[in-house]
């Protein structure tokens, strides 16, 4: 297992470095069969107002998918522990879902409803980008129905998930909706092919995630 260790406004230390891996790889150790690579991302928020300032994230890239935590605290050390209990929760629910597919055991039916969207989403007010680019991620998009893309959702610790839709070969974004229940985003009318006029899909919950949506 390859573990790689990140850090942002802050020195790791070998102190720090043992520290993760004897945490991370205790937290991963019974699921090394699934896992390839571990990255851990420590940093340290520079912003004064923010108490909890001490974050860690831990990312895992497993037999093609991609599990993620992130905690955050005011000791460096707490945020490890928290990330490496909860990553092991991640990755405990992802092999329980692998085994329930090898049980052939089904998953209820995610049906798509039509739901309108706002023609203007900006309005009257003018688009604001950050002065620079804050951090820049890379990962594989493998073709996959729109239900892996809500697994793979439940599992980054995201409340939005960017995906290759496998029906139409077109980047679609899943994300979970403040009212309930899960949302679509996909290209409109010619801009590419899309399975309805609004380019918006209302989609049913299968199984209700107990993670935490980042902040």
């Amino acid at each position: 297992m390859k573990l790689v260790i990140h850090g942002k406004n802050i020195e790791i230390t070998d102190a720090i470095r043992e520290y993760v891996h004897q945490k991370i790889e205790k937290a991963v150790s019974h699921f090394q069969s699934l896992t390839n690579e571990v990255d851990v991302h420590l940093s340290v928020a520079r912003n004064p107002r923010i108490s909890t300032k001490q974050a860690a994230e831990v990312t895992i890239y497993a037999n093609g998918s991609v599990i993620r935590a992130e905690e955050s605290s005011e000791s460096l050390y707490s945020s490890i522990d928290l990330v490496a209990d909860k990553i092991a929760r991640q990755l405990r629910k992802y092999k329980e879902k692998r085994q329930d597919k090898k049980t052939n055991i089904p998953l209820k039916t995610i049906v798509p409803v039509a739901e309108p969207v706002v023609a203007d989403l900006i309005g009257d007010r003018t688009p604001e980008l950050p002065s620079e680019v804050v951090r820049t991620k890379y990962f594989a998009m493998p073709p996959m129905t729109i239900a892996a893309a809500l697994e793979q959702l439940q599992l980054v610790d995201h409340d939005f998930y960017m995906f290759c839709n496998a029906e139409t070969g077109e980047i679609n974004v899943i994300y979970e909706r403040n009212h309930g229940g899960f949302g679509v985003i996909q290209p409109r009318n010619g801009q590419g092919h899309t399975n309805n006029n609004n380019g918006t899909h209302n989609i049913s919950e299968p199984e209700k995630s107990n993670s935490t949506k980042a902040q």
